[in-house]
């Protein structure tokens, strides 16, 4: 490795950004959080379809992955062994979830679902957009979780099939499927007119993307 790639991370290839971080190279943390963030709290939200457990997943998988970054075998692209981690992450938040759940409706206690919507302090000129976003939220969250993560991956995230089956731990073909059946029941949910503001929604960037890689770099052990 030279020296101008042991100083630039964004000169690395995964395997070796990898085993940077594995090394303690906070340069290298830093990259690949900023360069995840999104994808990892859209999969996460996905499936657990809260803003603040979304994050919660998020940093939780992330510092699994750091701890085990050194068995990253580059048999998939570190984005794609990052999102598989922090999806399987998610899934176990929301069993135990349904888990307390369950116990408190035995118990008679009443839960009520909270959806946190945008920053309400939002601009007035983005109120518009940020309603539409609101719209589009709450359709996707209402797909059926095995399309909703398969959607949001591969329609909102642009993933591929084969990277969104790697990282799902699905056949190519089922992803497919789900994907069709996830566009259709959206087709009849939304007019036609707000189906293009689906890529701004679900925004993880700019002030939370930082918050979430400061994060990050004060949980892990300094080298």
């Amino acid at each position: 490795m030279s020296v101008q790639q042991r100083l630039d991370p964004c000169l690395l290839s995964d395997l070796d950004l990898a085993a940077a971080c594995a090394g303690g190279d906070r340069d290298a943390v830093r990259r690949v959080t900023t360069d995840n963030n999104q994808r990892l709290f859209r999969a996460a939200w996905s499936v657990l379809r809260d803003r603040h457990e979304a994050e919660e997943a998020v940093q939780a998988g992330y510092l699994k992955a750091f701890s085990a970054m050194g068995s990253f075998a580059g048999r998939s692209s570190l984005s794609t062994w990052l999102t598989r981690i922090v999806v399987n992450e998610a899934l176990m938040r929301r069993r135990a979830a349904l888990r307390r759940r369950a116990h408190l409706e035995a118990e008679g206690v009443m839960i009520l679902d909270k959806y946190r919507a945008p920053d309400p302090e939002a601009p007035d000129a983005i109120l518009a957009r940020e309603q539409l976003r609101q719209l589009l939220e709450r359709a996707v969250a209402d797909l059926p979780q095995a399309f909703r993560t398969v959607f949001v991956l591969r329609q909102v995230e642009g993933l591929s099939v084969d990277d969104t089956a790697e990282a799902l731990g699905l056949a190519a073909a089922t992803v497919k499927t789900r994907l069709l059946r996830a566009r259709r029941r959206l087709q009849a949910a939304l007019a036609p007119e707000v189906r293009g503001a689906l890529v701004g929604s679900f925004p993880f960037a700019g002030a939370d993307c930082a918050a979430m890689t400061e994060r990050v770099l004060a949980a892990l052990p300094r080298r």
